[in-house]
C-alpha cells in the first residue's frame, strides 16, 4: 500500500519568489514539489476499498462520475484529463484485495427435468409423419420424393420463421403481463398458420400432403402459444394420440383411418388447450394496461435466425435426395438427434450463463474474468457436442432407413448443433442480428454449393458449418469476457 503513503520531506522547504509561484501556479496541474501532498494518493485512500476490489477501471470511473466529479474539478484537482484517466491511476496505485465473496442467489438455476420435458415435446410430433404416410403416397416429384413435399417444406420453413420472431415478440410482452402475452398470441398464431398453409399452395401439390401441411402449420403455431406461455406438460398431454400412434407403428401396422384419426385427435387436443390458455391469459390483469412501443423490427433477427436454421436442418435431412445422389436417402435419424439435444443445448445455456456469472465473482482481472469465461463457454460447448454424438449414435443405430453416419456425416451434425447453440446463446447475450446473418449466409452457401454441386453435401454441410460455428463461439467468448454481459 506504498502508494496510500504520504512522502515524506527530505529536505528545507525552498523560498519562493514570484516567477517561481507563477510557475508552480501554472503546472500545479501536473506536477507538486516532494514536500506537497499528492491529492490522488488522498483519493485513493478514500476510495480504497472501491479500488481495490475493481476487476477493471472503468469500474472506478463510474464510481468518480457518481460523485459528482466534473471534468473541470479532475483536471483542476488532480491533474487529469478526465475520469477515465484518474481511474486508471488510482487502479494502479492501489493493490488488489479481493474478497472472497458469500453466497449469493443464482438467477440462472434450472432444473434438468423441465428441459428433458421440452426435449420430448420438440422430437414426439415426429410420429406424426409416420403416421401420415398414407397421405404421402401417389405422384414423386423429380427427386423421388411425394408431389408436394417441396409445399411442405416451404409450410414448415415459414413457420420455423415466423414462430421464432412471432415467440421472441410475445415474449417481450409477457415480461409485462400474460394478459399482454394473450393478446399477441392471439392474433400472431392464427396469422402464421395462414401464411404457413399458404406456402403451401405455391408449389405442385396433392389433396394429401396439402392437409397434412395445413395440420402441421396449425399444430406449430398452436404449440408455440402453449410453449411461450410455459405449459409444456399439457403440449406433452395433447402429443400423447401422436405418440401412441407412432410407438405403435414400431410393433404392428395400423390402418389409415386409424392413422388418420390419431393425428386428428392431437390437432384438436392442441388447438382446443392453445385457444384455452390465451382466453386465460387475456383475462388475467387489466386488458387496457398501457402497453411499452415495441419496434416492427425488434423481433425480425430472431425470425430470420430460425429461417436460417431451418434451411440449415433441411439440407442436412434432404441433402443427398436433393442432389439426386446414388442411393440417396433422407437422414431422418440426424434430424431426430438434432431435436432430441435441443432440450440438453436449452438446459446448457442456462448452465453457461451461471457458471459466466460464478466466474465473475471469482475473477480478479479483466484478463482473469476472459479466461473465465472461455473456459466455461468450451465446458458447456463440449456437453452439448457429447451429447449430440451420444444421440447421433443411438438413432442411427436404430435408424436403417437412412444414409450411414460417417465420420464426415456425423461432424458435420456436431458442426450444425454448434451453430444452433451458439446462436441461441447469443441470442441469450442480446445479439440478434450477428447469429441470423451468420445462419443465413451459411444457409445460403450450403444452398449454392448444392446447386452448382460443389462436393458431396455432407462435405459442404462440414465446412460451412464448421466456419459459421467457430465465428459465433468466437463472438460469444469475447461477450463473456465482459462485465457488462453478466448484468
Amino acid at each position: 500500500m506504498s502508494g496510500l503513503l504520504r512522502l515524506v520531506p527530505d529536505e528545507p522547504e525552498p523560498t519562493h519568489d514570484l516567477a517561481t509561484a507563477t510557475a508552480a501556479g501554472t503546472a500545479r496541474s501536473r506536477t507538486r514539489p516532494s514536500w506537497a501532498t499528492d491529492p490522488i494518493d488522498e483519493l485513493a485512500q478514500e476510495l480504497a476499498e472501491v479500488c481495490a476490489v475493481a476487476v477493471h477501471p472503468d469500474e472506478i470511473a463510474a464510481v468518480l462520475e457518481a460523485d459528482g466529479l466534473t471534468g473541470e474539478q479532475i483536471t483542476e484537482r488532480y491533474g487529469r484529463a478526465d475520469a477515465f484517466e484518474l481511474a486508471a491511476e488510482l487502479y494502479a496505485r492501489v493493490p488488489r484485495s479481493h474478497p472472497e465473496p458469500g453466497p449469493r442467489p443464482d438467477p440462472w438455476k434450472a432444473h434438468p427435468a423441465r428441459f428433458a420435458l421440452r426435449a420430448l415435446v420438440f422430437t414426439l410430433p415426429g410420429f406424426g409423419y409416420a403416421l401420415a404416410a398414407p397421405l404421402m403416397t401417389g405422384t414423386r416429384d423429380g427427386y423421388g420424393l411425394p408431389l408436394g413435399t417441396t409445399g411442405l417444406v416451404a409450410s414448415a420453413l415459414v413457420a420455423w420463421a415466423w414462430n421464432q420472431g412471432f415467440a421472441h415478440r410475445a415474449y417481450l410482452r409477457l415480461a409485462t403481463g400474460r394478459a399482454a402475452a394473450g393478446r399477441c398470441l392471439q392474433w400472431g398464431a392464427p396469422l402464421g398458420a395462414l401464411l404457413a398453409t399458404a406456402a403451401t399452395l405455391a408449389a405442385p401439390r396433392t389433396t394429401g400432403v396439402t392437409s397434412f401441411a395445413a395440420g402441421q402449420a396449425l399444430y406449430l403455431a398452436a404449440a408455440t402459444v402453449l410453449l411461450v406461455l410455459g405449459r409444456e406438460k399439457l403440449l406433452l398431454l395433447t402429443l400423447l394420440p401422436t405418440a401412441a400412434g407412432g410407438t405403435a407403428l414400431l410393433a404392428v401396422p395400423l390402418p389409415a383411418a386409424a392413422r388418420i384419426g390419431l393425428l386428428l385427435a392431437t390437432l384438436a387436443a392442441v388447438t382446443g388447450t392453445a385457444v384455452h390458455e390465451i382466453v386465460r391469459a387475456r383475462r388475467t390483469g387489466s386488458a387496457d394496461a398501457p402497453l411499452p412501443r415495441l419496434s416492427p423490427l425488434a423481433s425480425l433477427p430472431y425470425g430470420l435466425f430460425g429461417l436460417g436454421c431451418g434451411v440449415l436442418t433441411t439440407l442436412a435431412a434432404l441433402g443427398d435426395v436433393l442432389r439426386h445422389s446414388p442411393g440417396a436417402r433422407t437422414a431422418g435419424a440426424a434430424v431426430i438427434a438434432l431435436t432430441l439435444s435441443m432440450g440438453a443445448a436449452e438446459w446448457l445455456l442456462y448452465r453457461c450463463r451461471s457458471l459466466a456469472l460464478a466466474a465473475l465473482t471469482r475473477a480478479t482481472t479483466t484478463r482473469g474474468l476472459l479466461l473465465g469465461g472461455v473456459r466455461v463457454l468450451a465446458f458447456c460447448a463440449l456437453v452439448y457436442l457429447a451429447s449430440l454424438a451420444a444421440l447421433a449414435l443411438a438413432t442411427g443405430a436404430l435408424w436403417h432407413n437412412g444414409p450411414p453416419l460417417t465420420a464426415v456425416r456425423l461432424t458435420g451434425l456436431l458442426a450444425l448443433g454448434t451453430v444452433l447453440w451458439a446462436g441461441l446463446l447469443l441470442q441469450a447475450f442480446g445479439v440478434a442480428w450477428l447469429p441470423a446473418a451468420l445462419c443465413l449466409a451459411a444457409a445460403g452457401g450450403e444452398t449454392t454449393a448444392g446447386a452448382l454441386r460443389v462436393s458431396a453435401p455432407a462435405t459442404v454441410q462440414l465446412v460451412v458449418c464448421t466456419g459459421a460455428a467457430a465465428a459465433l463461439l468466437a463472438v460469444a467468448a469475447h461477450r463473456l469476457g465482459r462485465i457488462t454481459t453478466h448484468r
